[in-house]
Order: structure tokens, then sequence, then C-alpha cells
């Protein structure tokens, strides 16, 4: 149980990353579109209409126009296909440069920069979770004071995984300049056991009969926690090495 709770603490925080990491792509990918279908003023040829008139005799006597073939375009090079782990160094860097510290960017900076970021790509997640949430408690005829008890239980879970995920970031386990599968892993353990503990007092406001109804439901309470983490409150990273 508690190997299956790191994987699902990992693994919400690898949506949560990835969440933010869509957005941002697709952001760049929209203007990069928007671009390219907003010709400039200066490229575009003004298109004259040819009317044409049935009752009026045809101007046989005109010279007949060459006609006029269009040129052939360029042969260009193909484009080098990226390998797959060309790609991933690609993300990655890109990643770095997303969440990494500027040089010379103060804390106050760097939140500034980032967490609208993140704000922004949690927030449809966030609101699928929570009216996931809400269909679960319904099946399960959870009440209005037991939902009450467990956002209370809710709240000393988040600030621990903040703790939590803070002391990661100063002693550099999680790191934007050199993320790994390990450090992941070994950030999940940690979090899959406050995701134990959340459960325990999951349990003592919920009857064992609501919890199943949840669980045949689809719905994971750890997924919903990873996402309502508020990941924005976390401490900026160090400044990269030299």
């Amino acid at each position: 149980m508690a190997r299956a709770n790191s994987l699902l603490a990992t693994t919400s925080f690898v949506c949560a990353v990835a969440a933010l990491w869509q957005y941002c792509d697709n952001r760049s990918l929209r203007a990069q579109l928007a671009e390219k279908a907003a010709p400039k003023a200066a490229e575009v040829a003004p298109q004259q209409v040819a009317t044409t008139d049935t009752w009026a005799p045809a101007a046989s006597s005109a010279p007949a126009r060459p006609m006029v073939r269009a040129p052939m375009a360029p042969a260009l090079p193909p484009i080098p296909q990226l390998s797959w782990l060309d790609r991933r160094l690609h993300r990655q860097q890109e990643l770095t440069a997303m969440l990494g510290r500027n040089a010379g960017e103060t804390d106050d900076q760097y939140r500034a920069r980032v967490v609208p970021l993140v704000k922004a790509a949690l927030a449809l997640p966030r609101e699928h979770a929570e009216e996931m949430r809400k269909s679960a408690e319904d099946l399960a005829h959870v009440t209005p004071a037991q939902s009450q008890q467990l956002d209370q239980v809710f709240q000393k879970v988040y600030a621990d995984a903040v703790t939590y995920a803070n002391g990661a970031i100063t002693d550099g386990t999680l790191s934007p300049y050199d993320p790994s599968i390990a450090s992941m892993l070994q950030f999940g353990g940690g979090l899959g056991s406050l995701l134990q503990d959340a459960n325990t007092q999951i349990g003592r406001v919920l009857s064992p009969d609501q919890l199943r109804a949840m669980s045949a439901g689809g719905f994971e309470w750890g997924q919903y926690l990873g996402l309502e983490i508020p990941w924005e409150q976390l401490t900026p990273p160090p400044p990269p090495k030299p």
C-alpha cells in the first residue's frame, strides 16, 4: 500500500508539472499559429475581380496572351527528424528555462513570472477534480458536515506537503536544473507517506461503505490531493550553480 501511495504521489506531481508544461506549450503554439495566419499587409497583393458582359461581342482581334508558367519551387533539404532522446532533452531544457531561476532574478520577480503560469496550468485540472469529488460525494451520500471535516483535514495535508516540497527544493531533490526520475521517486516516497496519513484521516470521517462507493465510482483521493496541493506557494529554487 505504501508503495502504491508513493507511485500515486509521484504520478500526481508529474501530472501537475505536465499540466504546467502543456499550458505553456499550447500557449506558444497558439501564438505561432496566430502569427502565421495573419499575413502582413505588404505581402497581400490586391486581387482584381474580372467582370464579363455576356451581351458584349467577343474581342477576337485582341492578341492572345502567352501562358506564363509559375517557377518551380526550390528544393529544400529535408527537415532532420529528432530522436526521442533529442526531444526529451529539448523539453527538459525548456522546462528548466520555465521553472528555473533567471540570472539576477529575485524571489519576488520569480514568483511574479512563474506563479501565474502555475495557477493557469492547474486551473482546469483542479476544476475537474472538484467536480469529480462532488460527484463521488453525492454517490456515497457524504453529508455537508463530513465534507467540511474533510476540508479541515486537507488544510493540514496541504501545509505539510508544501513544507516537505520546500525542503526537497532546498536540498536539491527537486531541481529544475537537473530533473530525474530517481529524484521524483524519492520525492514521491515522502509525499506518499503524507497521502497515506491523509487516507487514515479520511477513514475517520467517512464510513467504509462511503469509501468503497467513492472508489467504485472511480474517484481517488491521492490524485485529488496531488492536484489541490498549492504548488504555487513553493519556495523559488536557488540560482543555478555556475
